[in-house]
């Protein structure tokens, strides 16, 4: 389907709307111009009958009837416009040329009437009235005549001059609106250039929007909001790439080594084994990051959580815990849960399980020995959450909302002790978890205390 300018498109309404409107205009002037003109002749007709019935009204002999008779050859113009007619049982009180046709003549009870002629294309408009004996005249009948050919040419030739005025004016309009198109898309046109000028490799580029009139603006703005967004993208994968990278390299470094090692000399079976245990650790830390990555994956494509099942919170709170009651044991450390211990939601066991499990570990593995945990669990009027925090060091405001962007790490926050703790995934999980459920995630650190968590709608346990 062909697509059309929107220049074309403006030019083809403003002649669409001046055609309607001229069009409008000229039924209304010719109904009005058909109106008087037709008033103009019931004005005629009356006042010849008029002025020739009282004439006849006083004429009783043949000899006043002459004098009439000389007063309607006077009043009859030699084209014929205007005729009359006297019908009488007394032939000698008749008038009139081609009194034929006039027992054909469409008659109305009013009086008025209608003839054609003939080789006359046009009819004659007629009026009549009936007069009564006086002396010896007998009582006639008056018919008085006009051409309406005069007329008809005139509402021909204005409505020819109409419509060759309209058309003239549509295409005035049309040219009007050529330029009108063509000054007003102007900046659409200028911002068109810019955008085309944008290149891939200079993602700092924005479209000017100072010189745009409102409705243009608004348009710029939005996209220079996409280009942003853009560059925030690309500027993320550049640094994700990165980390992989980095991430995936450190365990295979040490892969190759440790075997080259293993390898540079006669080893034993013990001393094999022990290198293919350090091996196998590393070849589970690059397993877990792949998965790790695949699962991401697929939450941005869209994936969402199957098999909901109606489950309390704090009991799978609870279930999860208890996974890390060792190692809460090595540091004399303990969680407490609080909160709306009743809530319950549609969740998937497993990922939920995860995500609480992603943000244990982060809490445990930035808290020093003895440190108490508090897992909160809080039902409000669409979402329920749970939040664990722990005591550590500060973080700073402009960190936080970056907490669940994968790989990011605080070092001098996050790790006090200087150690390399999990791959930088945990958070960016527990976002997608939330994100799969249909929720969200939430950081603050306030007075020592660092608080992580998520969410799950309400309204999942609602729809069941």
């Amino acid at each position: 389907m062909m697509r059309q300018s929107i220049t074309v498109r403006l030019i083809v309404m403003f002649a669409i709307a001046a055609l309607v409107t001229f069009a409008l205009i000229g039924a209304a002037l010719y109904h009005v111009l058909d109106r008087e003109l037709t008033r103009h002749e019931q004005d005629e007709l009356r006042i010849n009958l008029q002025n020739l019935q009282y004439s006849i009204e006083r004429t009783g002999t043949m000899d006043r009837w002459a004098r009439v008779q000389a007063k309607m050859d006077t009043l009859t113009p030699a084209d014929g416009s205007v005729r009359f007619w006297v019908l009488s049982d007394e032939p000698r009180y008749e008038y009139g040329r081609g009194l034929a046709e006039i027992e054909h003549m469409n008659r109305e009870p009013d009086g008025r009437g209608s003839i054609l002629m003939p080789r006359k294309k046009y009819p004659i408009h007629t009026l009549s009235t009936s007069i009564p004996a006086f002396e010896d005249r007998p009582a006639v009948r008056l018919i008085v005549g006009v051409d309406s050919a005069s007329y008809a040419r005139t509402l021909d030739i204005f409505l020819t001059a109409l419509a060759v005025l309209s058309l003239s004016a549509v295409l005035g309009v049309m040219l009007i609106g050529y330029w009108i198109a063509r000054v007003g898309l102007q900046p659409l046109v200028q911002l068109s250039k810019e955008a085309q000028a944008l290149r891939p490799k200079a993602l700092s580029q924005r479209l000017n929007v100072t010189k745009l009139p409102p409705e243009l603006s608004a348009l710029a703005a939005a996209f220079n909001g996409a280009l942003g967004r853009q560059q925030d993208a690309y500027r993320q994968l550049e640094s994700f790439n990165a980390d992989v990278a980095h991430e995936l390299r450190t365990p295979l470094t040490n892969l190759i080594g440790g075997t080259q090692v293993a390898l540079s000399r006669q080893r034993s079976a013990a001393q094999f084994e022990e290198t293919l245990q350090s091996n196998l650790e590393e070849l589970e830390r690059v397993r877990s990051i792949i998965n790790d990555m695949l699962f991401l994956a697929r939450a941005d494509q869209g994936e969402a959580a199957t098999g909901l099942v109606r489950t309390p919170i704090a009991q799978e709170v609870r279930k999860t815990t208890e996974f890390f009651e060792f190692v809460l044991d090595d540091m004399d450390a303990m969680v407490s849960i609080e909160g709306d211990i009743a809530a319950e939601a549609m969740i998937e066991t497993a990922l939920f399980r995860r995500a609480v499990s992603n943000l244990l570990q982060n809490a445990i593995e930035h808290s020093s020995a003895g440190a108490r945990l508090l897992v909160t669990i809080r039902q409000q009027l669409t979402s329920i959450w749970v939040t664990v925090s722990n005591p550590g060091e500060p973080i700073a405001p402009g960190h936080l909302p970056r907490l669940f962007d994968r790989f990011y790490r605080i070092d001098a926050a996050r790790q006090p002790q200087g150690e390399h703790h999990g791959h930088g995934l945990g958070l960016a999980i527990v976002k997608a978890v939330a994100s799969m459920h249909g929720g969200s995630v939430t950081a603050s650190c306030a007075e020592g205390i660092t608080t992580i968590g998520f969410s799950v709608p309400v309204a999942a346990l609602r729809a069941a």
